[in-house]
């Protein structure tokens, strides 16, 4: 499904490991778009609600330390889920007005995954990270096109304790980008 295309930065202050957190989102996405053969409009907020839901679960589970008096996460956490379609037919994208140079790109974009660093800054530095790129693609001999994508985050915290991190899912006919963004309390 998705791989890292950028290495992780070695000091990250992610509440569980990065292998893990991609392993989370990984079975999220999975869980909720297993039998999924394409993009359906009408079924989209309950997948979003299925990923983001198993990801706050398993976040709030893996980041209580064990042991803990209180059943309470040293975190708070945001989970943003975006499903974006995968254009059909090249021709019905180019006839709905779209410049001939958005789909008709030939390079294809690896799928990313990336974190904030926790940069040496000082506490309530400004960090932005966690981009990612999903450029223009298309398989010129299927005529299936790609709509183009970017995403970017911007946070004004502690980069000793908070951070943030996106990671693309692909599957048939969709990619899912999901950002989680953890807050120290």
């Amino acid at each position: 499904m998705s791989e890292s295309r950028f290495p992780h930065p070695t000091g990250t202050n992610s509440p569980v490991p990065l292998q893990r957190l991609k392993q989370i989102a990984n079975d999220a996405c999975f869980a909720a778009l297993e039998k999924v053969e394409a993009y359906d409009h009408s079924r989209t907020e309950a997948w979003n609600n299925t990923i983001i839901n198993h990801i706050l679960r398993a976040l709030i589970s893996e980041s209580t330390p064990t042991g803990a008096t209180h059943v309470t996460s040293p975190y708070k956490f945001s989970v943003n889920s975006t499903i974006i379609q995968h254009m059909s037919q090249r021709n019905s994208y180019l006839s709905a007005g779209t410049s001939t140079n958005s789909p008709s790109a030939s390079s294809t974009q690896d799928p990313t995954s990336t974190v904030s660093p926790a940069a040496a800054a000082s506490p309530g530095a400004a960090s932005v990270g966690s981009e990612l790129n999903s450029g223009r693609a298309s398989n010129e001999n299927s005529g299936v096109g790609r709509r183009g994508m970017h995403s970017a985050c911007g946070a004004y915290w502690n980069n000793e304790k908070d951070g943030m991190w996106s990671y693309k899912y692909e599957t048939r006919g969709l990619d899912v980008v999901i950002s989680v963004i953890w807050i120290a309390v």
